[in-house]
């Protein structure tokens, strides 16, 4: 703004005046429960949790959806102080179906919830480079 105003000729002169301590808190963000080192950042503890909460938001609306729900958690230390879950995608499976036996629904729907479990456990979250940037962006 000063470089805007003086249209480039003004400068400013400072001397620095004392250390002040500060509580700090390192705060890591799990994605599918896996640590993203490039995410995690320095924050003052009063803050924290509000700091928390933003960047899980903004992260669980810029990561694509995948077949399997994404929980995407701010840690400091081992403790979750907020969370978000991506949803999945869902495929409807008894459409096909028209009326009749509700056994038969119920085995389609019971075989999709364990190939969704078996994918949550194998399944890798691939972050693209546009969620960073785009996560880095808003919280300038």
């Amino acid at each position: 703004r000063l470089k805007s105003i003086s249209e480039g000729y003004a400068s400013l002169d400072y001397q620095f005046f004392d250390f002040q301590t500060v509580e700090v808190a390192k705060i890591d963000i799990l994605v599918n429960h896996e640590k993203v080192d490039a995410l995690s950042f320095l924050t003052v503890k009063d803050q924290a949790r509000q700091r928390a909460i933003s960047i899980v938001e903004r992260l669980s609306e810029v990561i694509p959806r995948q077949q399997f729900s994404i929980p995407i958690q701010a840690a400091i230390g081992g403790q979750i102080i907020a969370r978000a879950d991506v949803k999945p995608f869902r495929k409807d499976v008894i459409q096909k179906l028209y009326g009749g036996d509700r056994t038969r629904k119920d085995k389609l729907l019971k075989k999709q919830a364990k190939g969704k479990a078996r994918m949550k456990m194998v399944g890798r979250v691939e972050i693209p480079q546009s969620a960073f940037f785009e996560v880095l962006k808003r919280t300038q």
